[in-house]
């Protein structure tokens, strides 16, 4: 009957109808106006029409009726309803409620652990857990219990009840040791983990036994193998850990293995005796690198324990780094990877000589050996894919001897360029797109960058620099029409073309990458927020909509993936879940798509009403920061995708850092940003001690981390601690306006283009990025304007003439510089950045005007349309504000 009567609301959500649902639920509210499905389930619908008050109000009303629980249909639509309204303790009731109906009902207890479960609510999943084992015979309740015991102290470490906690939950594994009911790696992993909280390794090691009880769990399990050999690593139970590493070596290839064999073998070297105590795994090493299959693992790990041996003082004892460095390197030179392999060894090599006054001697020593190689290498090159590798593995390393010897002759590394270039780009295996080519354009490329950033680094050089990394930008572009899958050459196409105040081209090529999932929290650096500060706004808040779509998408779905643990019983990925989610709910790359998604809307025109009514009811108070809340941000943002074939030390040769466009957003940025809404918000409000407050807070981070900050964003923040400084002025009408209004206005005009227009520097510089913040302080300024006149205050007017005085100056201005751009750009290029007469370059010049024609047109034309849309864009942001 309840069914029959609620079928049409069903059908209307499910056809992602919830106004017809409303309709319906009204509809039979009218027959039945205390019908308590009917009411639950409006209180849904209610939450997905956006009325979230009224569906508060009708769910607690609900909630509150004694016999409304009794029907299944209420329960749902209560729950989905508390969901959807983000309260767990509510929705954790609804099932104690209906509990009163079905006290032993088993599915409704279930049901309370893994709400209170998926929304972290451990005490009230503990106290779920011991119902369920109070009431039903299940194995699985204990673990659900104990998992709620550990979940919970680990959640609270400093309670005094989190060790009472731990002992329980202790207690009650070791019970099910003895009764046989620990037996799958799931629950021993739980076990370990109650233990390791509690630092007991000693008795860690006893569970891990090999002799013991749970050892056939252990041995059928990698990680949990690996995980014996850390923790007798750990007690400095050396004898046992090598042992261990052993018996899991002969049985499986795993580098980690490998690592913690090497560990444990220096930890117990007797100094006096170094080579003798080495000689065991040398053999050992050296026995399983004839085995084919195992080769390439063991011959690094000959690496690896070489060069430890000599970091810690005890010389050659496992032969010489250095030969052993160039042996791996002539036999797996073929492979793609073997400059990741053995990057790591070569900077530790030489950092760990440094002790001796011998770095000098040991890049001399690498580069005789490249000397030695490289010529073969480059006439191989052309007959097999495996040829080509090695000669690119081996110009990788050229490239990071360059670095580690402090090389600072442009010169120098643009030795060969036209070698590398015409194997990446116009040799037979280029035609045939042969993967290491893209690899070697990808080199010549980076080579580029550091000479031009070497040569043209100062200030006064910056012409000469967009200059040469434009032809960067031709090489990438040609070497992506090769290979259009590449990511590594879109993700330096999109830094430079950024960098150049490209923002359209970059935006396409990230676009063509489909960055997806957690990639948007990962790698969303790249582009979100340039668009904002390239004029490109809609373009911006597309993305910031993405990403706050993601964000939601990831917590509605988080908890699903919690409860799931629960039903698959596979417990060791419930802390993973619960980390990832507290790391993206406070992330830094959250914060600032959700700062960039304010700023975008404040660039929304309306009247003057609807502005000022917009800060009014803005919520400034969920995005209020403190030094505690800054410093519990998790910055998951990826900066090493960029493939770096130097170390991160190495500032002068860091091509990541180099080439960001401006400062990365960080908790500098995040704060004066939060502050920006809460100021507007105060300063409509005309709340003028807060105002003051917050305006001094926000002039505070630019005196102290003003290079933390981009310029453009600089140049906005000051003009509104100018603004509120104006308004204060106003609100006292005792006090003329006129000197800070004149310094408002001269900080936007300060930002305008110049009336004549003769270089590419005016906007491949940051003179779009400043053009638009001065086009955002304009519609900040207008929000100043409409405040006052709300609240009556003479001021008003003159702030009202001086604005559309700056107005006119502002349109004139960008529609002079959208007309140059639009005539003259395309001929500049030529004209200024390949025919610049810079010999150092020349070479480069040379190759893409003469074998790449068509992409030096391409990209010509991509820096001249992305420079147009982003002026247009400003101008029209003028042309639609009014004063």
């Amino acid at each position: 009957m309840e069914y029959r009567q609620l079928r049409p609301i069903y059908d209307a959500l499910e056809g992602s109808d919830p106004q017809r649902a409303l309709k319906e639920c009204d509809k039979l509210l009218r027959k039945h106006p205390n019908h308590p499905s009917a009411r639950a389930i409006k209180a849904y619908v209610l939450t997905q029409t956006g009325r979230t008050e009224e569906a508060l109000a009708l769910s607690l009303s609900v909630l509150e009726t004694p016999t409304a629980m009794a029907s299944a249909h209420a329960q749902q639509g209560l729950t989905l309803a508390f969901r959807a309204l983000g309260r767990p303790h509510e929705e954790i009731m609804v099932y104690t409620a209906a509990l009163a109906h079905t006290p032993n009902d088993e599915t409704l207890h279930c049901k309370v652990f893994k709400a209170a479960a998926r929304n972290r609510i451990f005490k009230e999943q503990h106290q779920a857990a011991v119902q369920l084992n109070k009431l039903f015979d299940n194995p699985k309740y204990i673990w659900w219990l104990v998992v709620s015991l550990l979940l919970q102290a680990r959640d609270s470490p400093k309670n005094a009840a989190a060790q009472v906690q731990l002992k329980l939950a202790e207690r009650l594994v070791e019970k099910a040791v003895a009764d046989g009911n620990l037996k799958s790696v799931e629950e021993l992993r739980v076990y370990l983990d109650i233990l390791d909280v509690q630092d007991k390794r000693e008795q860690m090691v006893e569970v891990m036994d090999v002799n013991g009880q749970l050892a056939a769990l252990i041995a059928n399990d990698p990680d949990l193998v690996t995980q014996r050999i850390e923790l007798l690593i750990k007690t400095q139970a050396y004898g046992k850990a090598v042992e261990a590493a052993i018996a899991a070596l002969k049985a499986r290839d795993n580098w980690a293995d490998y690592k913690l064999y090497i560990e444990a073998v220096i930890a117990s070297v007797d100094p006096a005796a170094a080579g003798a105590s080495v000689s065991t795994i040398c053999a050992h090493l050296e026995a399983w690198a004839a085995d084919r299959d195992r080769a390439r693992s063991a011959k690094l790990a000959q690496v690896a324990l070489a060069t430890r041996m000599f970091e810690s003082g005890f010389g050659d004892a496992a032969g010489l780094p250095e030969l052993l460095i160039w042996g791996f390197i002539d036999q797996f030179q073929e492979k793609a990877i073997c400059y990741t392999d053995i990057m790591q060894f070569i900077i530790a090599h030489h950092k760990a000589a440094g002790k001796y006054d011998a770095q000098a001697a040991v890049i001399d020593y690498h580069w005789a050996q490249l000397e030695k190689r490289m010529p073969a290498a480059r006439e191989s090159a052309g007959q097999s894919d495996g040829e080509a590798q090695a000669w690119v593995n081996l110009e990788k390393v050229r490239y990071l001897m360059q670095a580690l010897r402090g090389e600072t002759d442009p010169s120098a590394w643009l030795a060969d360029i036209e070698v590398l270039l015409n194997f990446g780009l116009t040799s037979k295996p280029a035609r045939k797109k042969q993967p290491a080519c893209s690899d070697m354009t990808l080199l010549a490329c980076q080579r580029i960058i550091q000479a031009a950033f070497l040569a043209y680094g100062a200030m006064s050089a910056r012409a000469q620099l967009h200059s040469a990394l434009f032809k960067a930008l031709c090489v990438l572009e040609s070497g992506i029409r090769l290979n259009e899958g590449n990511f590594m050459l879109k993700l330096y196409a999109i830094r430079l073309y950024l960098y150049l105040s490209c923002y359209e081209r970059a935006r396409a090529i990230y676009d063509s990458l489909s960055i997806k999932h957690v990639q948007q929290e990962t790698l969303g650096h790249m582009i979100l927020g340039h668009g904002m500060m390239l004029g490109c706004f809609a373009a911006d808040m597309e993305l910031c909509y993405d990403g706050v779509a993601f964000y939601d998408r990831f917590r509605s779905k988080m908890p699903r993936d919690i409860e799931s643990v629960y039903d698959q019983e596979t417990y060791s990925n419930i802390q993973d879940f619960i980390e990832f989610q507290r790391n993206l709910d406070c992330s830094v790359q959250h914060e600032c798509t959700h700062r960039y998604a304010l700023r975008g809307e404040g660039f929304e025109y309306g009247s003057a009403k609807e502005m000022v009514a917009r800060w009014e009811e803005a919520d400034t108070r969920s995005i209020e920061h403190t030094e505690e809340s800054l410093g519990a941000l998790h910055d998951n943002r990826d900066i090493s995708v960029m493939g770096l074939l130097t170390p991160k030390d190495l500032a002068q040769w860091d091509l990541e850092l180099l080439t960001r466009p401006v400062p990365m957003p960080g908790h500098e940025w995040i704060q004066a940003f939060s502050l920006v809404p809460q100021i507007m918000h105060h300063m409509v409000c005309a709340e003028i001690e807060l105002l003051q407050a917050k305006s001094s807070e926000l002039a505070a981070i630019v005196d102290k981390h003003d290079n933390a900050l981009p310029r453009s964003d600089l140049i906005l923040i000051r003009g509104i601690v100018d603004m509120v400084a104006l308004y204060i002025q106003a609100t006292d009408q005792q006090h003329a306006v006129d000197v800070q209004l004149d310094k408002l206005v001269e900080g936007i005009s300060a930002n305008l283009p110049e009336d004549q227009f003769d270089s590419l520097f005016v906007l491949s510089s940051d003179g779009i990025r400043n053009l638009s913040a001065a086009s955002e302080l304009f519609t900040y300024a207008l929000v100043l304007k409409h405040a006052l006149s709300a609240q009556h205050l003479p001021a008003a007017n003159a702030v009202g003439h001086a604005l559309s005085q700056q107005r006119k100056r502002a349109l004139k201005s960008v529609n002079a510089l959208r007309g140059w751009t639009d005539k003259c750009t395309r001929s500049l290029v030529s004209d200024q950045w390949l025919a610049d007469g810079d010999d150092a370059f020349a070479g480069v010049a040379r190759f893409v005007c003469d074998s790449q024609k068509q992409t030096v047109l391409a990209v010509t034309k991509a820096c001249s349309t992305s420079w147009l849309r982003s002026v247009k864009n400003v101008l029209m942001q003028w042309e639609q504000c009014s004063s």
